[in-house]
Formats: structure tokens, sequence, C-alpha cells
């Protein structure tokens, strides 16, 4: 049968061409069995090794439109490439299952994995995560979280960077894994460490990049390791990164780019079956959902399977706890689910979040897209609150544009959505809501919450473009007020690393190369503002201690999250009644206020301890109101608890 780009989807190709089995160089101590799909080619050959000392061996035609080859002998660090043939034109490719690979990406490895495993791997036990509610997730670049030179880090930019612990800056404020325990967050999300493009390995330092340009999805980033040269180092250091972390009560999230490729004719995938992995027109134009010059076509079998398939083995070779899901909307929703249901079989707990958005046009379908409006088809994946974080900050494309912490009107609402975790809730009014008509979470754990990401400015660069009249104490006031809003909302929290200390990058809106200068954390920023990162530290030890700020399912949040009458512009208040979901205290009040003047409120009830104000943030009493009336200060927020309960849970604990 003649297989062409229009013949990809017909029922026989896909009855004949697809393969369910395990794909890439399979060692073993006795043999390495290669296996390549490759349905369109005339012939494969394996190459092993490089230069003067290589063999090129002929592959064997096997089901499935695969090709086969088994070496015996141990394997482990022999060097391998394909070279495809198709009818006019011939192709040395890296396995696109290749575990290991070369400097700068350009052979695959054969690889036994046992080597790589840093001593203790297998018994360290996961960190403790009773419901994805629970999670905290602190988002990080790996090159950014120690190049700093006042990191008082020695492994600077480095994997290895994240196994030192004690260290601190001149300062003598913790910096690096230290302050991620200190301040209390649950998950470590990295920015890409699969293998990417555009940084030179060999000269690891002289370029920067985010890494959303795949070149090798199931194999580490080279120029975090000690030696880019070597491509064991990446693994094992990587695995002592995962392992310091979760020894210190961390999981890790990989951050994984599936929709596109930083090649499109040149890659690896269009290379073995030319015009099958990308989605392409009737023209054969090249479909741009992700920006980027190309997108994957997820919904057909071999994709979807490549994507499972390295998904699941980051899950268990690297004990990944979750996955970000970049630009999600251009992924069909049968992956996702399928992706959600694979992993729920490895790990239940492992978190699957995305952007339920595309980054341009795309030729899929939209009824077939993995976008926020559908995230009651794919249930257990959870999608980015743009509409929360707008209301808190203002349009993150309009630098000038406010928000609720910035003073601007009519955003209570969206406020609302997001404090309910965008689930149905008789309290929101949905016609009032920056982008979205309807509730589109059915489970408060879909509503990742956040007022700031790697993308855009910064939340601190964001308050100085959009409120250049206010003194820094105000948009240090702004700061504390964005963090208590995320953290006190129902879902999930998710913050950007240096958020809790007024992180800037001078304003640069799209710093995905911009170099260390930019984009590295200044520690020194927490000297400068250790009052907002205690008051973020406050807000986090009270979301873990107090379930009632964690409700785990939508009929738990609509019995227990009561909005009290509205007050005008700039405030939205709530209760937490009746024990939310087992808590010891009885009535939580949460008052919100982004406006520049005070205002007066009238609580539910008499008696009530403070936990938090504009200054601090935690579970101890730091002040009393015994009438029914409080004064909310300007740009602030206050929590407080029946003083009854209050007390009982003193003595219970």
């Amino acid at each position: 049968m003649k297989t062409t780009a229009l013949s990809y989807d017909s029922e026989e190709f896909i009855k004949n061409y697809t393969y369910n089995g395990s794909l890439g160089a399979l060692w073993s101590p006795e043999k390495t069995e290669f296996r390549l799909w490759a349905p369109t080619a005339v012939k494969v050959l394996l190459k092993l090794g490089d230069g003067g000392v290589s063999a090129v061996i002929p592959m064997e035609k096997a089901e499935g439109g695969t090709w086969k080859k088994e070496v015996f002998g141990d394997l482990d660090g022999q060097r391998y490439n394909y070279i495809v043939r198709h009818h006019d034109v011939e192709y040395e490719v890296v396995d696109p299952y290749a575990r290991a690979v070369t400097v700068n990406g350009q052979m695959g490895v054969v690889v036994d994995l046992s080597k790589t495993n840093p001593k203790g791997w297998n018994d360290t036990p996961d960190p403790e995560l009773h419901s994805a509610v629970d999670a905290i997730v602190y988002e990080v670049h790996v090159r950014d979280f120690s190049i700093s030179p006042d990191s008082g880090i020695q492994n600077k930019g480095l994997y290895l960077g994240f196994t030192e612990l004690g260290t601190t800056t001149s300062g003598s404020v913790y910096t690096g894994v230290s302050h991620l325990k200190e301040l209390g967050i649950t998950h470590v999300q990295l920015l890409p460490i699969y293998d990417f493009a555009t940084v030179d390995e060999t000269r690891p330092f002289d370029s920067y990049n985010w890494g959303y340009d795949p070149l090798n999805f199931n194999a580490p980033e080279g120029s975090y390791a000690t030696d880019p040269k070597d491509p064991i180092a990446r693994i094992r250091e990587l695995k002592q990164l995962i392992q310091s972390l979760r020894e210190n009560g961390i999981r890790v999230v990989m951050d994984v780019v599936y929709n596109h490729t930083y090649y499109t004719e040149e890659s690896a995938f269009n290379k073995i079956v030319p015009g099958y992995y990308y989605r392409t027109d009737r023209d054969g134009v090249y479909s741009n959902g992700s920006g980027c010059g190309n997108e994957l076509k997820t919904e057909r079998k071999m994709v979807r399977k490549f994507i499972v398939d390295s998904m699941c083995y980051w899950a268990e070779e690297y004990k990944i706890k979750g996955f970000r899901i970049d630009l999600m909307g251009v992924f069909d929703i049968e992956t996702v689910n399928t992706l959600r249901e694979k992993l729920h079989k490895i790990d239940p707990s492992i978190l699957i979040y995305g952007e339920g958005w595309n980054g341009g046009p795309s030729l899929l379908d939209d009824n077939l897209r993995a976008v926020k409006g559908k995230a009651h088809e794919f249930l257990c994946i959870g999608v980015f609150n743009d509409d929360f974080r707008d209301a808190i900050k203002g349009n993150v494309f309009r630098a000038e544009n406010r928000g609720f912490i910035s003073g601007a009107y009519g955003m209570e609402e969206s406020i609302k959505c997001g404090i309910t975790a965008a689930v149905d809730h008789p309290g929101v009014d949905y016609k009032r809501v920056l982008y979205s008509r309807a509730p589109f979470c059915v489970n408060p754990f879909q509503s990742i919450n956040y007022a700031e990401a790697h993308d855009n400015l910064t939340l601190f660069d964001k308050l100085t473009r959009s409120n250049p009249e206010d003194d820094e104490p105000l948009t240090i006031a702004r700061q504390k007020l964005a963090g208590a809003v995320i953290l006190l909302a129902q879902g999930i929290p998710f913050l950007h690393a240096g958020q809790e200390f007024c992180r800037t990058k001078f304003g640069d809106y799209n710093s995905y190369r911009s170099g260390d200068f930019i984009n590295q954390i200044v520690w020194a920023n927490k000297v400068r503002y250790y009052d907002v990162f205690r008051y973020y530290q406050g807000l986090i030890a009270l979301r873990k201690a107090h379930r009632a700020f964690r409700l785990r399912t939508r009929d738990e949040i609509v019995r227990h999250l009561e909005f009290m009458p509205p007050q005008g512009p700039l405030v939205v208040k709530f209760l937490l009644k009746d024990h939310a979901g087992g808590d010891p205290w009885e009535k939580i009040v949460v008052l919100l206020n982004g406006a520049r003047t005070a205002k007066q409120v009238v609580l539910p009830g008499e008696d009530w301890v403070i936990v938090a104000d504009a200054r601090t943030a935690g579970t101890a009493k730091i002040g009393q109101v015994k009438g029914s009336e409080v004064l909310l200060p300007r740009i602030s927020c206050l929590v407080l608890v029946d003083r009854k309960s209050f007390e009982e849970g003193k003595k219970e604990s």
C-alpha cells in the first residue's frame, strides 16, 4: 500500500500501521532491541558509534510499521542513530525515543538507567499529598534559581544547585532549597528540562533560553549538567535534583511542550515519517496554533502514543509528580484524557494541568480542543485561571491596564470566580466575569490560581507600570494583597519564583532569551523585601494549617463558602462557615480591599480574632475585634476567626 499524507488518517493505514509496543533502544545486559516506527520508509539502517568507529546494520521490517534490530552484548553507553531511506532521499536521525543523547542532542545513546540512580533513589518516600488542592506550586527555571552571584550556591545554573542545603546570601537569609522549605511550598514546577535546541551545550553560559524549543523529548537538557558531553551526567544530576527536593518534602512538576517542535521540515519526526506528525492544510501549509511555526497532530494514533509514552516515562523513571502542559489548547481532548488515565495508573496523585488556550489559529476542530471552556470534558486535569489572573492585576497584554489590587472597578465578580475555583456557585454572577460566561471547573483542583508566571511582566513590574504614581510602600501593599487573594482562594495556588520578594525583570515582558541579568533570581531582594516574604510565608502556613481554604469538592464550596453582602467597588468579602472541610475554626471571615480608602465592614457576629492583616499573616492571634464591625485598611486583607473556636482550636492543638 502506498502511504501518503492524504492516507495517514484512512482506516487501512491506522489498522496496518499502528504499533502498541515499546519503541526506542530497549537495553538489557544480554542484548539491546532497537525499534523504530517508520511505516513509509523503504529501508532503515542502524548506525552504531560515530566518526570513524561506526557500524551500519540493516534493520528488519516488523509489525505495525516498525523496523527492528537486536544487537547482542552489553551496549550500555553505545551511541546510535537511524538512517531512514525514502524513495528519493535518505536521512540520518536521532531516535525520537532516545533516553540519553550526546552533546547538543546529535546522537542517541543506549543506557542502563539503573546506573544513573543516585544512592537511595528508590528508598526515598514520596512527600505526602492527600488531595490535589493541598498543592502549592512554585515555578522556577533551573538556571535562574542559582545563577545570581549572591545565591550562595556553588553549582550555579546547574541541576546540582538544587542539592545544596543551608545556602544563604551575604545578608544571611536562606536561598535555594532551604528557602523553598522555609517558604512552605509543596511542588516545584521546573521550566523545560528535556533536551532543547537553542543553547549550545559546549558553551552553555554563552546563551540563554527558557527551553520552549524542544529537540529530544525523552532526554534531559545538557546545559544544566556539570559535564554536557557526558550523556549520563545529565540524567544522574537531574535525578539528584529531584531526590534532593523529595527528601525535603517537595514534589517536582515538569513543564512539558508537546504542542510543537523547534524544527519542522528538518525535525526527526518529519524525516522519519514525512507529513505524519504535524497538522497541515490541504496545501501542506503547517498549522501554527503554537505560535512557533508548527503544531503536533495529537489526534493521530502514533503522535498520541509518543506523547503518552514520553510523559509516562518521565513519571516512572524520574519520579515526576506533576505535568504542566504548554498550550494545552493545541491538544485534542481524547489525548489529554488518555494521559490522565495512564498517569493515574502510575500514581493517582500526579498533578496534570495546562494552559487552556492556543498560541495562534489552529486547524484542530474547536470541539476537540482541550481549552479552558471544555474543562468539564477532562475532569481530572487543571487549567490556568486567566479570568482570576487578569482580574487581580489587569490584562497581561496591556501593561498599563489595572486589576482589583491596582484599583480597577468592576473586577469583583471575576475575583469571586477565582475565590470559588471557577465552580458553579450561586454567589458568582458569570455575566460580569471577564472572559468566561459560565463556570468552567467541575472540581476545585481544576482551577490553577495565579497572578504571575514566567510569561509577561512580573507582578512587581506590572504594578510599577500600571500604577506609576505609587510610592514603593503602596506597591508592596498591592504585592501582598495579590498573595492573599491567591493563597486564600479555593483551588491550587501557583507562585512564580521570586514573587514572594517582589521579583523584577526590569520591565522585560518576554525574557525567554534575555540572559541572566534579566532572568536571575536576585536573592538580595529577599533581604530588601523580607516583610513581603514573611507575609507570603504566613499565608502559606495559614492555608496549609486550615482545610477551610482547601475544600475538595464543588459541593463543599457551595455549602461552606458564602459571600457577604456587597459593599461597593473594590471590596470582596466572604465567610467560610460551619467548620468548612472539617476545619477546627467554625467561622472564618476573609476581607479583601483593593481601594485606596479604608472601609468599615459589618461582621456576621461579634467577638473575633485577627490572624492576618496588612502587615502580618499566619495562624497566631495578632489582634481582636470584640464588636461586630471592623475597619478594613486600604489595599489590604483581613482574616478573622470567631474567638470561641479559635480558642478551642488552640487547646486541641
